[in-house]
Formats: structure tokens, sequence, C-alpha cells
């Protein structure tokens, strides 16, 4: 029966973890692509009477539904912390589902002004051991006046007609954009799609487009931002930054972020540090780690992500923060959470763990609530509480 227990996350296990226990074999963007092109279809076509059955059931499986959980920031009302990072559905191409597996929010992106190919391939590798990958995408994405019909195709109504389906728009620069050009890029595209996204931001931060880090620079991260925050209707506004910044560079980042009265930071983007794995063979190429370029998710990012939140965090309590890289655990969501991160988003460990970990990371978060004894979630941001069992 469609509505059995377990269904999805039994399918899950059975026919896709598998395929991730090993480095080699199904190509990681081949995957990728076909799993979203399944749920790009069943977005598309929700009201189907069969279709529509499946996400019912799809929702009942992985939904958990707590008032403790929820919290309104900058504005904008998030059911629950947990959120799909950027970088997944990067055309906006099943916006209209990602609700459906539990999120309290999802990013679509990175989407840039000009439709582009990326990076040659093969660009995504998977490091099963160390539940990593490796990505030099490049920003592949079909544009910003693609995204908007994509979300016009799946009904996506403007923000303030949805209803539990909040979505943040991630904005990169083009690749054939000059520096000097790239304020011009960014505004391109915002305003294209400013009326469908509940919160925007700035991808500063991925090490993939060549000279990109470059905007993280405070002269010119603030000319971009001002030009950005004085658009008519500007949604809440928040930066991407990289985990490989120096503590000095955060802390004059948050400094602009609070001169500015920018709404917050998404920490952090993938790594261009190999954080240990230097040595770790890319079984597809049969170079090191250290030899190839792009940047680095998943768990070996988890301590490094975890402490720039908390050194945000400590810098000014203030800064709306929400936390990425390395979460694949209700343990590791808390510890963010505690660390400072009003929300959090999950993207290498959702592939490797499955979608029941949404479910998972909301259910122990309700859990460590009720033994410390707290009113709701928000009580425990910048806590420093510890897991308890």
């Amino acid at each position: 029966m469609i509505d059995q227990k377990g269904m999805f996350n039994n399918i899950y296990k059975n026919l896709v973890t598998p395929i991730l226990k090993k480095d080699v074999g199904i190509d990681a963007e081949y995957l990728t692509n076909f799993s979203l092109s399944l749920l790009t279809f069943s977005s598309k076509n929700r009201n189907w009477p069969l279709i529509s059955r499946v996400i019912k059931s799809l929702n009942q499986e992985f939904c958990v539904v707590d008032k403790r959980l929820h919290q309104k920031i900058c504005g904008i009302d998030f059911c629950n912390p947990v959120g799909l990072a950027a970088g997944f559905d990067k055309n906006g191409n099943a916006a209209n589902i990602w609700k459906d597996f539990g999120f309290g929010f999802a990013e679509i992106g990175t989407v840039t002004k000009f439709a582009q190919s990326g990076n040659p391939k093969p660009r995504l590798f998977r490091l099963a051991k160390e539940q990593a990958a490796l990505n030099r995408m490049g920003f592949n994405n079909n544009g910003a006046e693609n995204l908007v019909k994509n979300f016009l195709k799946q009904n996506v109504d403007l923000k303030k007609h949805r209803k539990n389906n909040c979505l943040g728009i991630n904005f990169g620069k083009s690749k054939i954009t000059s520096l000097s050009k790239a304020t011009e890029d960014y505004l391109t595209s915002l305003k294209l799609l400013i009326p469908y996204c509940d919160y925007a931001v700035i991808n500063v931060s991925s090490p993939n487009t060549e000279g990109l880090r470059k905007l993280q620079d405070p002269i010119l991260l603030k000319e971009l931002l001002r030009e950005v925050k004085n658009l008519d209707n500007c949604p809440p506004l928040f930066v991407k930054i990289a985990p490989d910044l120096s503590y000095k560079d955060i802390e004059d980042i948050c400094q602009l972020i609070i001169d500015e009265n920018i709404d917050g930071i998404i920490a952090t983007n993938t790594s261009l540090d190999r954080l240990g794995l230097e040595q770790r063979k890319i079984k597809q190429t049969g170079l090191l780690l250290s030899e190839e370029n792009g940047g680095l998710s998943g768990k070996p990012l988890q301590q490094k992500a975890n402490q720039i939140i908390r050194h945000i965090h400590n810098i000014d309590n203030n800064i709306n923060l929400i936390g990425v890289g390395g979460i694949d655990s209700p343990e590791s969501a808390w510890e963010r959470i505690c660390s400072g991160a009003s929300l959090v988003q999950i993207y290498t460990g959702w592939i490797y763990n499955g979608p029941q970990l949404v479910p998972n990371i909301l259910n122990g978060i309700i859990k460590q609530i009720n033994i410390h004894q707290l009113s709701n979630v928000k009580e425990a941001i910048g806590s420093n509480l510890e897991w308890i069992e």
C-alpha cells in the first residue's frame, strides 16, 4: 500500500544506500540528476490523483509537526529549523515538494543571471568511507529567467500566498561576468526573483567560480550589499561565507553585516581545506585529494563549520545564523543550534543518511527540548547545552 509505514525510507535504504557505500559505480552527478528528475515530475504534477496520494504518504512519513520547533526569524515563519541547503535543486525544479520531505525551508540555487553549463565533468565525487563529497560544479544552472518559469509551471505562488513552503534563493555571479560588473549581475537576478523568495542569499564563497571569493573582501562586499539592500521590496538578506576564511576576515564581515543592517550569515560553504584527507585518492581520476580542485563537504567539515558558527555568535549574538556543513545526525544539528545557529541546513548528510534524517533530527531536537526543560528550540540557540541521551 502507498501509505505503508516507512516505505520511502526502506526504498532508499534498499536501492540507493548500497550505491552510496562505494566511491565508484553510478556517477554521483548522474544519480543526483536522476533522483531530481523524479522529484521534478512529482512536483509539477502533484495534483494528479496517484501522485497526490504518494506525496501525502511522503508527508506523513517525514513531516514532524510541533509548535516548539517553530520560529519567526526576520519576519519569516519557519515551521521547523531544518532546511535543504543550496546546490541540490539549482533550478527550482522540485520547489513544490521539499516541504513534504519534512523540511522547514528549502534553498533554491545557486542561480546566476546567465544560464551556464558549469565546469567539465566529472565534477562530483563520493568519498563514501568519510561520508563526504568533493564537487567542482561551477554554478551549473539554467539562469534566473528559467527559474521564474519553473516556479510558474509548479504553481509556486508569490511568497505572500505560500503556506508552509518557505523558499530561499541563493544568488551567484555568472562565470562570464567580470568582478567589476558583479553587482549588476546579482541585481539582475534578484530583480526577477524577489517576488518568489522568502529570503535571499548572496553567495560569494563558492570555490568553483574563479575569483568569486574575492567578493568576500569587505570593501567589495559592502558595495554589493548596499546595492542589493536598496532594491525595492528586498527580502531578508543573508551572506554565505567560506569555511576557509581567517577569524580576522570573519570578524570584518560580521562588522560589515552589523553596519549595513544585513539580516544574517550562512556558514559555511564547501572547503578548499582537505581537512586531513590530503592523501585520500579519488578513484575516478587517480589523483590525490590534495591535487584535485573543488570544495569538500560532508562529515569532515563538521567540526570546522561548527567552530565558525560559535565564533560568529560570540562576536554578536544578534546576527541571525544558518549553520551548514557536515550536519548528519540529530546530535550534530543540536550542537550547531547550541553553538549559535537559529536554523540548520543539510545536503551531503541527507544524501548519505537518506530522507529519514530530517524527522530524526527534528525528533531529536524535541527530545532535547524535553530533557533540558526548554519551552522551544529558540531557547537552545547559543546555549552550549550538551546532547543528553
